[in-house]
């Protein structure tokens, strides 16, 4: 007779997340490299029109701490932001929506011994493999253009792999409910105007009260703020805050994601 297994969550995780990131790995590699390209060169492209381009008229604007920097160095970090948003978010939606509807793949892994968390773990690992590849090419672009002015600057590639990790998590749990091409329309639809009036181009002063406080409630918010405080090395209370908000985050999408892989498959 079987004796259950003493491993805490044993039937939720199995302990072979790198099964499940391994075949993610090898798939990637025949991928179409262009499409993975294009989540790192938009955001470069951005740097270059706005940093460069509209930079020259702006001038300087006030950054972290109060200090007057260059509108290149200003607008850097929050597409720092951007960047690892758009790796980790492509990779938890689109790529996990053709998995779970058409290749029918985690119905499969869930047949074996791996477990819904396993699954949502090896994923979302890949997811930011993905998102840290962009964060360290982003980062050697800014200090190609001479935009990194201190060594705290460097580490804004873990914290972006930290907003990665948040993007990832969530991105792959909410996947799970939509069903149709015109459904996953949504996720575009919600990321594009969180890009644009997440204070990515502008100080969020600009707006009215009650709109700063719908901005600061928005994930890409505390992302572009935690990058811009790293990359000007100051560091504050909010600083804090920015990470706390993206562990929570990273925690509530996990449990949700693992919940809806066994609600799919294993009810």
């Amino acid at each position: 007779m079987p004796v259950p297994a003493r491993r805490p969550l044993a039937a939720l995780y199995a302990g072979n997340v790198r099964a499940v990131l391994g075949r993610g790995l090898r798939a990637t590699w025949g991928s179409n490299w262009a499409i993975m390209a294009s989540g790192f060169v938009e955001p470069v492209l951005y740097l270059v029109a706005m940093g460069i381009g509209l930079g020259s008229l702006i001038g300087t604007v006030e950054g972290p701490g109060g200090e007057h920097i260059g509108y290149a160095s200003y607008i850097a970090p929050a597409l720092l932001a951007v960047s690892a948003m758009n790796g980790a978010v492509y990779d938890s939606t689109w790529n996990v929506f053709f998995k779970l509807n058409f290749a029918k793949l985690y119905e499969g892994m869930l047949y074996t011994s791996l477990g819904p968390l396993d699954v949502a773990l090896g994923e979302i690992l890949l997811a930011l493999l993905r998102g840290a590849l962009y964060a360290t090419g982003f980062t050697a672009v800014m200090g190609a253009m001479g935009l990194l002015t201190t060594p705290w600057a460097l580490l804004m590639i873990p914290a972006a792999v930290l907003v990665a990790f948040g993007f990832a998590s969530f991105g792959m749990g909410i996947t799970s409910f939509m069903k149709t091409f015109q459904q996953m329309d949504w996720i575009t639809f919600l990321m594009l105007p969180m890009f644009l009036f997440s204070a990515t181009f502008y100080p969020l002063g600009v707006y009215p009260e009650p709109i700063q406080r719908l901005v600061q409630a928005l994930p890409l918010w505390h992302g572009v703020e935690l990058l811009r405080q790293l990359g000007a090395g100051v560091f504050t209370a909010a600083t804090g805050v920015h990470i706390l908000y993206y562990l929570v985050m990273v925690l509530l999408g996990l449990v949700l994601t693992t919940f809806r892989l066994r609600r799919l498959f294993l009810s």
